[in-house]
C-alpha cells in the first residue's frame, strides 16, 4: 500500500500527548496510563480512528489503545481526537509482530480488525493480519475470555480468514457475510470504509473469534 507522507507528520507524533512513545515501558502495566483499572480494547491498524474514538465515546468505563504502522494516517487520527479530546484513549506506532512485546499476557480485553489490507497474493499470506502467525500474537496478550472481531468488505480474505483462525487453534464464535443485515448488527459501529462500501452496496463481513 503506497501512502502519500505527509510532511511534519513525525514531529506531530513524537510531540502529541496522546501518542505512546515509548509502549514497551508500560507493558503489564497500561492501567497506570490511564489512571484507573478499566478493561483495555486494542484496534489493530486503525486508520483514521472514527470507529475506535466513537467506541471510546460510547463506553468511557474501557480503555482504548489505537495502533497504526503510518505515521500520515496516525495524524490524521491525532487531528480528529483533538477536535475532541477523550480520556479513554491513547494511540501508538507500531507494528502489529511487535504487539507481544508491548503487552503482558492477558493484558488485553478485547481485538478489533478492521478492513485490514488482504494482501490477494498467495505469498504475502503471512502479512494478512489473520494469518495463523498473527493469530499466535494475539493469543499472547489477550485475556482468557477476551475475543477478537473481524470486519471486512473483502470476500475473499473472509473466507480465507474462516480456515486460518481456526488452523491457530481458535474458534469462530459467530460470523456474518451481510452484517448489515444480520442479527450482528446490533450496537455496530463503523468505521470510514465501512460506510464508503456500504453505501456503493458492498456486504460487509464481520466474524468473532475466541480461544
Amino acid at each position: 500500500m503506497r501512502l502519500r507522507h505527509i510532511r511534519g507528520a513525525e514531529e506531530a507524533i513524537a510531540e502529541s500527548p496522546y501518542v505512546v512513545q515509548e509502549p514497551e515501558a508500560y507493558r503489564g502495566r497500561f492501567q497506570e496510563l490511564f489512571g484507573n483499572g478499566n478493561p483495555i480494547r486494542i484496534e489493530v491498524g486503525m486508520g483514521k480512528g472514527r470507529f475506535l474514538m466513537e467506541h471510546a465515546r460510547q463506553n468511557p468505563a474501557v480503555n482504548y489503545i489505537g495502533i497504526e504502522r503510518y505515521s500520515s494516517v496516525l495524524l490524521r487520527a491525532l487531528q480528529k481526537l483533538e477536535e475532541g479530546k477523550l480520556p479513554n484513549i491513547y494511540f501508538m506506532r507500531t507494528d502489529a509482530k511487535d504487539l507481544a512485546g508491548i503487552f503482558a499476557p492477558e493484558e488485553v480485553e478485547r481485538i478489533y480488525l478492521n478492513f485490514s489490507d488482504p494482501w490477494p497474493k498467495d505469498r504475502h499470506a503471512k502479512r494478512r493480519l489473520t494469518s495463523p502467525e498473527f493469530m499466535r500474537v494475539y493469543d499472547q496478550i489477550l485475556a482468557k475470555d477476551g475475543v477478537l472481531e473481524f470486519k471486512t468488505d473483502n470476500r475473499e480474505l473472509f473466507v480465507w480468514s474462516l480456515m486460518s483462525i481456526p488452523q491457530a487453534g481458535w474458534q469462530i464464535r459467530a460470523y456474518t457475510e451481510d452484517l448489515h443485515h444480520s442479527d450482528m448488527a446490533d450496537g455496530n459501529v463503523m468505521t470510514e470504509y465501512e460506510e464508503k462500501f456500504s453505501a456503493m452496496g458492498n456486504p460487509i463481513c464481520k466474524l468473532v473469534a475466541a480461544r
